[in-house]
């Protein structure tokens, strides 16, 4: 039986360590995060080929179309520029990753949008009303149309697994700092980007 990385690689996306100047990346493209060993993210959301994804940055060019690549994602740090070979890295290389082109969408004017967000913290609450912010929630909040409307819309937020279920760790998370699990709250996930119809999978070759 092919492993989930395998069916990643043969049938979505190549990418590769950095070599010359990424000439198949566009400003914008967003690249998803495979997690092969699945966590509470995976275990409650549903992505493009039930891949476990967990993570989405957004691809920019620093400086211009020819300037080095980045990721401009929403982590631990907060909202950062990742440089490219370092983002790769730290998901655990090439195998891990699925490109996705979003169309119908300005994608200079949604990454400058984005770029803005720069230096907020993580919203590890993933609540739609705060200061902080998370990675799905970078994208679903500056890709816009030619005529500056958002092209991605909230969902309600689950927090239940394949049983029905809460799962545990959420309550445990949410618990901890005396709060609800906020189910059904308006928000967003990687796994839901990754499926949404404006969002072209990319053979995306580095």
């Amino acid at each position: 039986m092919k492993s989930i990385l395998s069916i990643v690689t043969a049938s979505l996306v190549t990418l590769s360590l950095p070599a010359g100047n990424h000439g198949d990346v566009h400003e914008g493209d967003l690249v998803f995060v495979v997690n092969p060993h699945g966590n509470a993210i995976t275990s409650v959301t549903t992505a493009i080929d039930s891949l476990p994804i967990d993570h989405v940055a957004i691809l920019h060019r620093v400086g211009g179309d020819d300037g080095p690549l980045y990721a401009l994602e929403a982590i631990g740090a907060g909202v950062c520029l990742t440089p490219i070979d370092s983002f790769i890295n730290a998901n655990g290389g090439a195998a891990n990753l699925v490109a996705g082109r979003v169309e119908a969408v300005n994608h200079h004017r949604s990454v400058r949008n984005a770029l803005a967000y720069a230096g907020r913290p993580y919203d590890y609450n993933y609540m739609p009303d705060d200061s902080a912010i998370y990675c799905s929630e970078l994208v679903q909040k500056t890709y816009v149309d030619t005529c500056g409307r958002h092209i991605f819309g909230t969902i309600p937020m689950t927090f239940r697994d394949s049983s029905g279920e809460i799962h545990p760790y959420w309550t445990q998370h949410y618990g901890k700092q005396g709060l609800s699990v906020p189910e059904g709250e308006p928000g967003t996930n990687p796994g839901q980007l990754s499926r949404d119809k404006k969002v072209k999978i990319l053979d995306l070759k580095f």
